[in-house]
């Protein structure tokens, strides 16, 4: 129930923004704006303001529109006809159609720029264990290196890093871009002790998912290799671990963080399920102690993996990350383009098959993040709703018919030839737009049953 609560106030919140836009530019141009609404189907609220504006919040929230005086859409008394949409010249009729996409990314650049001033707890840029294989192996980082600052290819400004999300943030960017980076450790960029060069241009990164971070190879930040939680009935309790144990070594290799110990547990089980027993050499209370731990076989997918039954690794080292207000501004601007041309890029590489249609998230992923996000705070949540109002702008500014971009579209033809597409035309685009719409609708409701069901 939560969940849907908090889907219909992030959706809602997204819709009125969005139409709030079309609004405020429509009565800035002089155009009588007859209904306002947020949703569609039977009005559960309404009121007028002063203008003779309507103002409806309606049953079914997906959705919203600005009904606005306009000849193609009903009767204009004479007297007001210089004052319809229909009437308006060419640039007040484009400047009311962008101004909603535009509102939507402007309250991205104010959420990511709010949650910059606040200030955010974040990991410190301090390295786990890079994943087996991963360029970051291969380059030879080690757990436990701290990252000053990250140099893009062809760039010479070498970009400091103050959290370990802000690094993998720049070399996901980078990867995706096709560009190699430069890695500076040490305490600060002027007191780096080496750089080491990461090769992401060589890696296919056609998603943002788990798999593109499996493979740059820094997934978490550094933790202590710590027990937590010790569950009664886990292989650890059976083996005598307790909570607070700090695990040195494994079969003698010493253990350099709680990434390394976590997949050795989950190694520690052959192809056929067998288990294979661990001599864990522990410190407890100051004493050193040999344990010898069989982890449980435990089916995930088509491979087995090895569990302990136990909370392994500590807290990450924590910085609260805060900007100054015209930092944090700066900030907001660059995330919600960076944002936004991702979200291009990636549409880009799905038309041309470069990139899987599973990217495509509808509804009910949002419902489902929308939940999560609220539930970790108001910080994730906010955050998420400046992720998905940029989305929401850079949608509606594609040129697909039944969307603003589509109508932006049919205005650059217009100032080109110097006339508007005939009606016929604009009926054909029209229908063309609502098919492509209710596929792509219909392809990303198929995306979240398969994300949440399986």
């Amino acid at each position: 129930m939560q969940t849907v609560l908090w889907f219909l106030v992030a959706i809602g919140l997204l819709i009125a923004v969005h139409e709030w836009g079309h609004y405020r530019m429509a009565v800035a141009c002089g155009v009588p704006v007859l209904r306002f609404s947020i949703g569609f189907g039977r009005p559960l609220l309404r009121w007028r303001n002063r203008a003779g504006t309507e103002f409806v919040v309606a049953a079914l929230p997906l959705g919203g529109y600005v009904r606005m005086l306009d000849g193609r859409e009903g009767s204009v008394p004479p007297e007001q006809r210089h004052l319809a949409f229909d009437a308006q010249p060419l640039r007040k009729r484009a400047a009311i159609v962008a101004a909603g996409p535009l509102a939507n990314l402007g309250l991205a650049v104010l959420l990511y720029a709010w949650v910059a001033w606040w200030g955010v707890p974040q990991a410190e840029p301090v390295l786990g264990s890079p994943a087996p294989g991963s360029v970051a192996e291969q380059a030879g980082l080690r757990a436990g290196e701290r990252v000053a600052a990250v140099r893009i290819e062809d760039d010479d400004t070498a970009q400091p890093v103050r959290s370990f999300d802000e690094l993998r943030w720049q070399l996901t960017q980078a990867a995706l871009q096709r560009r190699d980076v430069t890695l500076l450790l040490g305490p600060a960029p002027e007191l780096a002790t080496r750089s080491v060069p990461l090769p992401l241009a060589q890696l296919q990164a056609r998603d943002v998912d788990a798999e593109l971070v499996q493979r740059i190879g820094l997934v978490a930040p550094w933790s202590a290799p710590v027990v937590g939680e010790v569950l009664p009935d886990g292989a650890a309790a059976a083996a005598g671990v307790r909570e607070g144990d700090r695990v040195l070594a494994v079969d003698e290799r010493p253990v350099e963080d709680a990434a390394q110990l976590r997949a050795w547990i989950r190694t520690s089980v052959d192809t056929q399920g067998e288990p294979r027993t661990q001599r864990w050499r522990v410190e407890r209370a100051g004493r050193t102690l040999e344990l010898d731990v069989t982890p449980r076989p435990e089916r995930q997918g088509d491979a087995w993996v090895g569990r302990v039954g136990a909370m392994i690794g500590a807290p990450p080292a924590l910085i609260v990350v805060a900007d100054e207000p015209l930092d944090a501004l700066a900030h907001g601007v660059r995330r919600t383009w960076e944002v936004s041309a991702l979200s291009l890029q990636m549409l880009a590489r799905m038309v041309v098959g470069e990139a899987s249609l599973r990217n495509l998230s509808g509804p009910l992923t949002i419902a489902d993040y929308a939940g999560k996000s609220a539930a970790l705070g108001w910080v994730a949540f906010v955050t998420f709703l400046a992720l998905v109002s940029t989305s929401l702008g850079v949608l509606n500014l594609l040129p697909l018919p039944v969307l603003d971009g589509g109508h932006l579209m049919y205005y650059l033809w217009e100032a080109v030839v110097g006339r508007p597409p005939s009606p016929a035309w604009m009926a054909r685009l029209q229908r063309a737009g609502m098919v492509v719409l209710a596929a792509l609708m219909s392809l990303a409701i198929v995306n979240d049953l398969t994300r949440l069901l399986g």
